[in-house]
């Protein structure tokens, strides 16, 4: 049985580099992104009754690391409706439950930061049957006594995994990779959402943003790539998931 599993980890893994070098699919996979990046088609899912505004091969890849890493703690900057949240915390849930721990009583924690969390989504979040693995904190994920908080909250947990989907301009994900990056575990993972928004292609798209072709996550991971050496793009994922909001973002730390 195990070598019939190895076997298929095997051929999966070819599987996923002879697609990465497809190029036919590859521009499919674009033309799919942009048309239904046009469509807000990644605000159409739930998870467990609150909008997670994903796609669901980002979803799905989010719930295979989650497993394979098995983290005590994932930190989110950008909270939206909640919905990113509560996967993490079910995720978590689930592990604990694998492990025959108590979920209610396990130490595995969701860190979520915003600088605007909206009361009706706050309420929805605190009365989820999942709150008790959330903890929440109001404020810019670039303040210095909001990371001074996060660093803190971080020194009671082993493995921890952060997530970057807040404010997508530039400067801002390069500060948060900046304040937050020290605090992933080696061999766990950053994972840097919106990288997407550099291969937008209609013009004018972003004028109403902060944010555009230029100017976004993207940008700022190769900015600090180039500075950073404990951390390597995980390019499997692009390969694999070929349509996700977070090319290139899929972050390892190496060391």
């Amino acid at each position: 049985m195990l070598n019939e599993t190895l076997k298929f980890e095997k051929e999966r893994e070819k599987r996923i580099r002879s697609q990465g070098r497809n190029s036919s699919l590859g521009k499919i996979a674009r033309e799919f992104t942009n048309l239904s990046h046009k469509e807000k088609y990644s605000y159409n899912f739930s998870w467990l009754g609150r909008p997670i505004i994903q796609y669901p091969q980002d979803i799905v890849a989010v719930q295979e690391l989650i497993y394979k890493i098995k983290p005590d703690l994932i930190i989110e900057t950008g909270i939206a409706h909640g919905g990113s949240l509560i996967l993490s915390a079910s995720m978590l849930s689930l592990l604990d439950i694998m492990e025959n721990l108590n979920p209610k009583e396990s130490n595995r924690r969701v860190l979520g930061i915003d600088i605007d969390i909206r009361s009706h989504n706050k309420e929805e979040i605190l009365n989820h049957p999942l709150n008790n693995k959330i903890v929440l904190i109001e404020g810019s994920s670039i303040e210095k006594e909001v990371i001074k908080k996060v660093h803190e909250f971080a020194k009671n947990f082993k493995n921890i995994m952060v997530f970057l989907d807040s404010n997508h301009t530039h400067s801002h994900v390069l500060s948060e990779l900046e304040a937050y990056s020290s605090l992933v575990s080696i061999n766990s993972y950053c994972i840097v959402f919106d990288t997407l928004i550099e291969y937008i292609e209609e013009p004018n798209y972003f004028d109403n943003r902060d944010w555009g072709v230029g100017n976004n996550p993207m940008t700022a991971v190769e900015k600090w790539l180039t500075k950073n050496n404990k951390f390597e793009v995980d390019e499997d994922f692009d390969n694999k998931l070929l349509i996700s909001v977070s090319p290139k973002g899929f972050l390892r730390r190496k060391v």
